[in-house]
């Protein structure tokens, strides 16, 4: 067999320098080489005409692209190919290194002069900052080497080839290589140069490598700096006073840095005529007794995955979007990143160095579609790829090792077990011993200062925290996180608040990442944006991509809103009458950053509002606080108290006023509502019955009109548009409901009138409502009474036969007219919240546009509901008509202008077409959400069991005219 083209060699390249520290920008000069590339596509790849690269060569019929950006979402219609999404199967047939013939490669060329004042002396060096999957490069005609690693930077030494004019770069990239082995990383297959792409200037004698040590004792609080550099020069820190050379060490009283307090100390390196700014932040990592410290203090990491994500240009993000996504983790709580699955842009460590971020940073490695086929052939487990593994765990840490903080290196995703990974670990020690290193896979611990799990339930958590899992004794001694957890796919996730208590509960149960930051939706001309299988891809995993905190365009979904409240940091709990408990459950800060308020409701109504006195509580300190005398307000009110802690300054990422944590304080219960909407009498005639304010079909039982409005139903409803999470993930051990609900038939109710019965002040209809094939039902009786202004109904629910699966809801559907579109409610809001999503859902009175109501999930589903609502009314946009529907004593609606059916049939929200009917769902209850697309399902405890049931609401007319 002939040698392989370099492109399937297992070799990570050639010819590139080797790796060395990222800073943005020194006094050297430079020239970004980003913008308008000539362009062309060949389906597959030729190593051998190369005749492109040469100086004189004529592009001009070629097109022209973007740099940075990937080839397949640019062009017209496509026509550069498209993007595919594979979670754990490669999109090529399995056969390492080999990959198919059928590769597209990507020729680039860019033309460029320089400057009139770049420099004569020194030398210059060529910088790639990513390139997927590989790249072949030649300056002038002449090659300069290859390289894979498609996150990692590459520069090339290109001094000595640069003319004043005229130079031309060139660029093969091609799609598959054996590179893309180490690459599946449950995202978008996306090729092309979508970083950038720059030209340094090195002055004779610069760095070419530094490395900036700056630890913490919190023994003394003073700060230890040594800069190592591989040529001598001086470190100066003005603001400390501070000129030292290169490779001495100087202690002295400095503030520490951490996410909560980023204490940042600008610097300069000098040497070789180059000055190299530094950022210096001292703190100190360290494993004691089993838990991860910074600074001598526990961290508790309230963190999320993030992938580099862009809806329109996918991997190829400009420093404002980083900014974007830091300011928002910030806002929501979050305070510490995993570049899930590899290192990101450097740019975004810059900003967490800033901004206060923990980061894990993680190497550009994942082999999960091996796993399909029992690990055979596995890169990690083979010693002809360790140099490639190698040179990736070498290009995360010398990249970003001046980071503060990286406080953890993790050696890749989902790789298996193998010699490799030991060889990666083993390096990245002897290189960086100040940091942990972390690698999920590896259960024994044997290569890791972490104990981590993915999904892990709350039992094993708990069994964890208190060192009782099985497992070796030496991984009860470290630090517990859970990497991914909690999968934010579709409606949720469910079960926040019971990991957060584990969290709490347990020190070496350090917190953990969400899974994930952001919707990977990418734009598309149908259907808004697309998921996978929506660019024509043969191999994918649908909308598994779709699995964020945010939806792609940056909206924070509700699971974003719910997690900052289950992590906020600041806990305000009642403690006992006229009292309230803050507790300060920040890492390192006491709470003199933040204001209190209170503010006083009744019936939903705020009656008075004012400031809080609270003490700067340290970190981990609690404090009973009085509340003021209660306001007058209506007797037999329902009221409570609001306490919320506000930034008391203008920060970086959030003005004074931005509320960072809030808690309810009940005051007292409402008043019991006299038994009303009795009294009127059924008058039946002919195929009608008339009872109030509503008139009833004799032959079903069901209510035609209710004053003005026409109305269909109410009826027993059981079914919702089973959400991501209800479908569950086929490879996990627990039952998945939405298919075991879809079996039994609960999409496809039958309702059988059994007896409709009129007595002096009521009118009863017995019904039964089960699932054809099934010898399973629900004994359903409805009972109408009325004062003649008000019609209550109370649904009596018995099931029927062995019900082996909880319900997915239990209530009553009506049909409305769509014209009703403004929603006015008393109870838990204003967003939607579920069972166990219900922890950012406080108690008020809301108002929005009904079509306000529904989250555009991309793949439609359940949504909306709004829990614990007293009362709800729905009216024209001018008020004047509608319906006012009250609980006895709470109940949960979604309203929508299109059927639970439509919705569960919808494969994009472009299928979902408003109707002239408004669907309005009052449920008793609803199943929890949990987490079950990748994670655990629902707890016990929010299962939503067949038992007996009996609800009560009341409807009235509103007639404002």
């Amino acid at each position: 067999m002939s040698a392989l083209p370099w492109y399937e060699d297992v070799s990570p390249g050639r010819g590139t320098l080797p790796p060395r520290a990222w800073y943005a920008a020194s006094d050297a000069a430079a020239l970004s080489l980003n913008g308008s590339w000539g362009f062309r596509l060949s389906p597959t790849a030729d190593t051998e005409d190369d005749s492109f690269a040469a100086p004189g060569f004529d592009a001009s019929a070629w097109d022209a692209i973007t740099v940075p950006g990937h080839w397949v979402l640019q062009g017209k219609e496509r026509e550069y190919g498209g993007p595919a999404y594979t979670n754990v199967q490669y999109p090529f047939p399995v056969d390492p290194p080999r990959v198919p013939t059928e590769n597209p490669t990507g020729d680039h060329l860019r033309r460029f002069d320089l400057p009139d004042a770049w420099p004569a002396d020194g030398g210059t060096v060529l910088r790639f900052d990513g390139v997927e999957s590989c790249a072949r490069v030649w300056l002038n005609g002449t090659e300069l080497g290859e390289f894979k690693g498609s996150r990692l930077a590459h520069e090339f030494t290109v001094g000595h080839l640069l003319k004043a004019r005229d130079n031309v770069l060139a660029l093969r990239v091609h799609q598959w290589s054996s590179g893309s082995y180490l690459e599946d990383q449950d995202q978008w297959w996306l090729p092309g140069v979508f970083r950038d792409v720059t030209l340094l200037h090195r002055p004779t004698g610069a760095p070419g490598d530094f490395f900036t040590h700056a630890s913490y004792d919190h023994t003394t609080g003073t700060g230890t700096l040594r800069v190592a550099c591989d040529v001598p020069g001086r470190v100066t820190v003005p603001e400390l006073g501070l000129d030292l050379a290169t490779g001495e060490s100087a202690t002295l009283p400095v503030e520490p840095w951490s996410a909560e307090t980023p204490r940042l100390y600008e610097g300069e390196l000098t040497a070789g005529g180059e000055r190299i700014p530094l950022r210096i932040g001292f703190r100190t990592v360290a494993v004691e007794n089993g838990v991860m410290t910074v600074n001598g203090r526990r961290i508790l990491f309230r963190g999320v995955n993030r992938h580099e994500f862009h809806p329109e240009h996918g991997r190829t993000l400009d420093l404002a979007t980083m900014r974007e996504d830091v300011e928002l983790m910030k806002r929501h709580n979050i305070n510490a990143v995993r570049t899930s699955h590899y290192p990101p842009h450097p740019a975004f460590l810059d900003l967490c160095d800033t901004y206060g971020l923990w980061v894990i940073d993680e190497g550009d490695l994942e082999t999960h579609g091996f796993e399909d086929l029992a690990w055979r052939g596995n890169p990690v487990d083979d010693e002809r790829w360790t140099p490639a593994l190698l040179d990736r765990a070498a290009r995360l840490v010398e990249r970003d090792k001046n980071h503060p903080s990286v406080v953890i290196w993790s050696l890749g995703n989902e790789c298996g077990t193998g010699a490799g990974l030991t060889a990666m670990a083993r390096w990245i020690r002897d290189r960086d011993p100040s940091r942990l290193v972390h690698y999920e896979g590896d259960r024994s611990c044997a290569d890791t200062d972490v104990h981590s799990r993915m999904y892990a339930p709350h039992a094993e958590v708990d069994a964890i925290g208190r060192r009782a899992d099985e497992g070796p004794e030496a991984r009860r001694r470290l630090p517990f996180i859970l990497c991914e957890y909690a999968h934010a796919m579709g409606n949720g996730p469910g079960g926040l608040s019971e990991y957060q208590r584990l969290f709490e509960t347990y020190e070496h149960c350090q917190g953990g990442f969400v899974w994930e930051w952001i919707d990977h939706g990418l734009v598309h001309p149908v259907y808004g944006h697309g998921y996978g299988g929506d660019f024509g891809e043969e191999v994918h995993d649908g909308n598994f991509v779709c699995d964020g905190l945010l939806f792609p365009d940056r909206t924070p979904s509700p699971g974003l809103l719910e997690y900052k409240k289950v992590i906020e940091p600041v806990r305000i709990t009642p403690d006992g009458p006229g009292s309230v408990l803050v507790a300060n459950g920040h890492d390192v800060v006491d709470l003199a950053h933040l204001a209190f308020t209170w503010s006083f409701l009744a019936d939903g109504e705020t009656l008075a509002t004012g400031p809080l006195d609270v003490p700067p509580l340290a970190a981990g300190e609690s404090a009973r606080v009085t509340l003021p005398t209660a306001p007058a307000h209506p007797a037999g009110a329902e009221t409570l108290w609001t306490v919320r802690a506000l930034l008391a300054h203008d920060t970086a990422w959030a003005p004074a006023g931005h509320e960072v944590a809030w808690g309810q304080i009940p005051a007292s219960a409402p008043a019991p509502a006299p038994r009303g909407a009795t009294g009127a009498r059924p008058v039946r005639t002919a195929d009608r019955i008339a009872l109030g304010p509503a008139v009833f079909d004799a032959r079903t039982g069901e209510p035609l009109t209710l004053g003005s409005l026409p109305v269909t139903g109410p009826r027993l409803d059981v079914w919702r548009a089973p959400t991501d999470n209800d479908e569950g993930a086929p490879w996990q051990p627990d039952e998945r409901h939405g298919p075991l609900w879809r079996d039994l038939g609960l999409h496809r109710m039958r309702h059988r009138v059994d007896e409709i019965a009129l007595d002096h002040d009521s009118l009863t209809v017995r019904t039964r409502v089960a699932p054809a094939a099934r010898d399973i039902g629900l004994r359903t009786t409805y009972r109408w009474t009325s004062d003649g202004t008000a019609l209550r109904l109370g649904v009596e629910v018995a099931p029927e036969g062995e019900w082996r699966v909880p319900l997915p809801r239990l209530g009553v559907r009506l049909g409305l007219p769509a014209a009703l579109g403004r929603a006015v409610w008393y109870g838990a809001g204003p967003g939607e919240a579920y069972a166990d999503t219900r922890a950012a859902a406080r108690l008020g009175r809301w108002e929005a546009a009904v079509d306000a109501l529904r989250t555009p999930y991309l793949r439609p589903q359940e949504n909306g509901a709004r829990i614990d609502t007293r009362w709800l009314e729905l009216t024209s946009a001018s008020g004047r008509e509608g319906v006012r529907v009250e609980g006895e004593p709470v109940f949960s609606f979604t309203a929508r202008p299109w059927t639970t059916e439509q919705l569960d049939a919808a494969a994009h929200r472009t299928d979902l077409v408003p109707g002239d009917t408004l669907w309005l769902h009052l449920d008793h209850a609803q199943h929890g959400i949990g987490s079950q697309s990748c994670g655990p399902g629902v707890l016990p405890a929010y299962r939503l069991d067949a038992v007996p049931a009996a609800f009560t609401l009341t409807f009235t007319p509103v007639d404002r005219a």
